[in-house]
């Protein structure tokens, strides 16, 4: 159903690539169910629990396995269209219990394990919630939520336990004794149905509700054979958890149906860099996606003492990545990082491929199959070196890949939607090539004494400097310049907090980049607030000064 090009430019792949979907497409039947035909034994996935044991799983695993918990979630009154949240850790029955959800129509809704009770009794209930299936170990934060849930009437434990709470099933139990296979029928869910249903990571405001059809898989295509550059037999890496929307960009869809081994390392504890390069060295990873921040701590450690010549190809999402990071991992290395950009509303939407040139600091040029254009705050067209908000245009329909609507949410649908536009809330400029640079949410650009300046520009200056592993950049009120720039710094082990660091991150500021553009302040705190994606949330530090 997929075969690779290869392609020589970015001109040939603007002008040749085209995403088709199939006829009510459902990527259970289409894609793993074929894979387990013709292939039974090929493998899917390595998968390293936190106790460093490693399982291989084939793709006739996948279909056995998705196929028997689908029977069984329908046996118990679960079925097309019903609301099912994840909350699991990043074990294997997250893959089969989402591929059984494909099968029947239910919409999966992927969700952070990191969730409190009140953020599960305000989502369950937002989304009308019917099934949860949940880690044995975060069990006891959905009973916080039940009484308060009504609309919740299945609760599945996925763990080892020996006993589970009053009201659960075990997913053993779910799919002891049911059928190995799950025929599809004339009525079976795909094209247009819901798929999916992420709550978005944003930084400001409570979660919205993204939904995506059952097309949304084939549009990661492009994501897992030409960004992520698989090909069959490839081992691949994306460090996520998978409540975030990044697991079905690297860990699921694309990497799959480009023939690639999905490796899986459930670490449960404090991340440690080291780990994470031991499991690259030990088991022979070929191709890594990872967010900034964890190419920030792997630089820092010392590589002599781990065999990463399989490691071919990495790529990095999520945050902007800068460029002390990129140019130090390509002195340890030899190897450059492929930046791509994308929002739980899209796929891959502008990026860097193998067939282009690497511009340490800038995302790429938009991807084949999105029409992306820079608007100004008029949706005119901007002029190259010229701000503005980066935005896809509908003229030609919808883009495979966008998302169909925010869930009970008209309003906001309307306005991410108008004027023949989906606007992202992201600024950027571009360069006389095409290339992309990121500058911010719209909502997190600063405007001191006249000057537009966006903080990833001034992060970038910080985290350049040995003493800073983290920095958020936020303004403040100031009576003269209306605002001004605040650095919150995260600082590396064997520094510490002082005046004279102060002056020290000023002068280095200036001297990477306009002198206007140096943090007036700086706070230096243990930790960055953060989303349960990852990502800083500079509108939370921002509240708080203008608060005072």
């Amino acid at each position: 159903m997929f075969s690779k090009q290869r392609f020589h430019s970015y001109e040939d792949f603007q002008q040749s690539f085209r995403v088709d979907v199939p006829e009510r497409f459902n990527f259970a039947f289409d894609v793993i169910d074929e894979k387990a035909r013709s292939a039974p034994h090929q493998l899917a996935m390595i998968h390293v629990d936190n106790h460093g044991t490693r399982r291989d799983y084939d793709f006739e695993y996948f279909a056995r396995e998705s196929a028997r918990f689908a029977h069984g979630l329908e046996s118990m009154g679960v079925g097309r269209g019903d609301k099912v949240m994840l909350l699991l850790y990043r074990r294997v029955e997250f893959w089969t219990a989402t591929l059984a959800l494909h099968r029947i129509g239910a919409i999966a809704i992927p969700s952070s394990f990191m969730l409190t009770g009140q953020d599960i009794e305000e989502r369950v209930n937002f989304a009308n919630v019917k099934c949860l299936i949940v880690e044995h170990g975060l069990c006891s934060r959905v009973e916080e939520a039940r009484a308060k849930c009504p609309c919740a009437k299945v609760f599945v434990d996925v763990g080892e336990a020996e006993q589970i709470l009053p009201g659960w099933l075990r997913f053993e139990d779910v799919c002891h004794k049911q059928p190995t296979h799950f025929a599809r029928s004339r009525n079976s869910p795909g094209g247009e149905d819901p798929l999916l249903i992420f709550f978005s990571s944003g930084t400001t405001g409570l979660p919205k509700m993204v939904e995506h059809s059952h097309r949304y898989p084939v549009s990661h295509y492009t994501t897992g054979a030409y960004w992520h550059d698989l090909v069959p037999g490839d081992i691949h890496l994306t460090v996520s958890d998978t409540g975030w929307g990044k697991s079905m960009w690297g860990k699921f869809y694309g990497q799959w149906m480009a023939d690639a081994v999905v490796f899986v390392y459930d670490f449960r504890d404090k991340f440690m860099p080291r780990n994470l390069l031991r499991m690259i060295a030990d088991h022979g990873v070929t191709t890594l996606c990872a967010p900034p921040t964890v190419y920030r701590f792997l630089v820092l450690e010392d590589f002599s003492h781990y065999d990463l010549s399989h490691l071919r190809h990495c790529t990095t999402a999520g945050e902007p990545l800068n460029e002390s990071i990129s140019s130090e991992w390509m002195r340890k290395l030899g190897l450059p990082i492929y930046e791509g950009f994308g929002q739980t509303e899209t796929t891959l939407l502008i990026a860097t491929f193998p067939f282009m040139k690497v511009k340490p600091g800038k995302l790429g040029r938009p991807v084949a199959g999105w029409d992306v254009r820079l608007l100004d705050y008029d949706d005119k067209p901007c002029e190259c070196g010229e701000e503005g908000e980066i935005c896809v245009s509908l003229s030609k329909g919808h883009p495979v890949g966008l998302f169909d609507a925010y869930v009970k949410d008209e309003a906001k649908t309307a306005e991410a939607c108008r004027n023949g536009f989906y606007h992202t809330g992201d600024k950027a400029v571009m360069d006389e090539d095409g290339y992309f640079t990121f500058l911010g949410r719209v909502d997190d650009l600063i405007k001191s004494a006249g000057y537009r300046i966006g903080p990833f520009e001034v992060e970038s200056a910080l985290v350049s400097h040995p003493a800073v592993v983290e920095a958020a950049v936020t303004s403040v009120p100031d009576d003269i310049r209306g605002q001004a720039v605040k650095a919150t710094v995260v600082l590396a082990a064997g520094f510490t907090a002082s005046d004279e660091l102060t002056r020290e991150l000023q002068k280095h500021v200036k001297n990477c980049t306009a002198t206007y553009k140096a943090p007036r302040i700086i706070d230096y705190v243990k930790e960055l607030p953060k989303t349960v994606s990852g990502k800083i949330k500079r509108a939370e530090i921002r509240a708080k000064d203008w608060q005072r």
